[in-house]
């Protein structure tokens, strides 16, 4: 599981039913399980996406078993940052630096 921070004022932009028309938009299916929005894309079997509070998003990815191309992974893990950046409102390099806070922080 990895706990990304949703950028201060960005709740609007995933709230309500947005974030799921997000995952359908990108990953191209979506479904609803236990309060969590399950979805799949590629090598990534199982994408589940939980709204933690306000200011905090819940990302579990289950990989899928067997010989993947590297082309695949690497495609799928794009898709997957894509999807992250447009729901946080931070891209990856903003993300890295966050968390690199907050491990000097000893928050992590």
């Amino acid at each position: 599981m990895v706990e990304y921070d949703v950028k201060k004022g960005w709740l609007k932009n995933i709230e309500g039913d947005l974030l799921e028309k997000m995952m359908k938009e990108i990953f191209g299916n979506v479904s609803k399980k236990g309060g969590a929005l399950v979805s799949s894309y590629g090598v990534l079997e199982t994408i589940t996406v939980k709204l933690v509070g306000k200011d905090k998003l819940d990302v579990v990815t289950a990989n899928k078993d067997g010989a993947m191309s590297d082309a695949d992974i690497l495609d799928s893990k794009r898709t997957l940052n894509k999807f992250v950046e447009r729901a946080t409102g931070f891209d990856t390099k903003a993300r890295m630096k966050r968390a690199q806070a907050k491990a000097k922080e000893g928050k992590l």
